[in-house]
């Protein structure tokens, strides 16, 4: 069954790489993300609350590293898992969080409001039900719930 289609079938290499029936599981995957996203949350929090102090880019330099850093490592293990999650409800919010961070980054004068919007996004994401973070934009329906 190809996981993307639904169709009966065998999928690509590619496709198969990316979407895997079951997402994978790294027994490290847990603990790095805990890290990752404690160190994520700490210098977000330095870049989001140094912005109405009218803090610039040389003095938040590396605490924008490190968000960017951490995210990118923090989205890279869920696309290792599978890929299938950018189609789901916790995909999708994190999707919209760059979006908004985006539009922070082309829109410098309002970035406090973009980015303001990408946290709140971003704590839906994090807490919203199974249900929601599982569901399939794709599929129309909740994907391997509970975790």
């Amino acid at each position: 069954m190809d996981p993307l289609s639904g169709r009966p079938g065998k999928p690509g290499p590619l496709r198969a790489l990316l979407f895997p029936p079951t997402p994978r599981f790294f027994p490290w995957a847990r603990p790095a993300q805990l890290v990752l996203r404690s160190l994520h949350i700490a210098a977000m929090a330095l870049v989001l609350g140094a912005i109405p102090f009218g803090a610039g880019y040389h003095a938040l330099r590396l605490p924008i590293l490190l968000t960017l850093g951490s995210g990118i490592l923090l989205l890279a293990i869920d696309l290792a898992r599978d890929a299938a999650i950018l189609t789901q409800g916790s995909g999708v919010a994190v999707l919209v969080k760059l979006a908004l961070l985006g539009m922070g980054v082309l829109q410098p004068e309002a970035r406090l409001p973009w980015y303001l919007a990408a946290t709140l996004v971003a704590s839906v994401g994090s807490h919203m039900p199974g249900s929601w973070r599982h569901f399939s934009f794709l599929h129309w329906k909740v994907l391997r719930y509970p975790d």
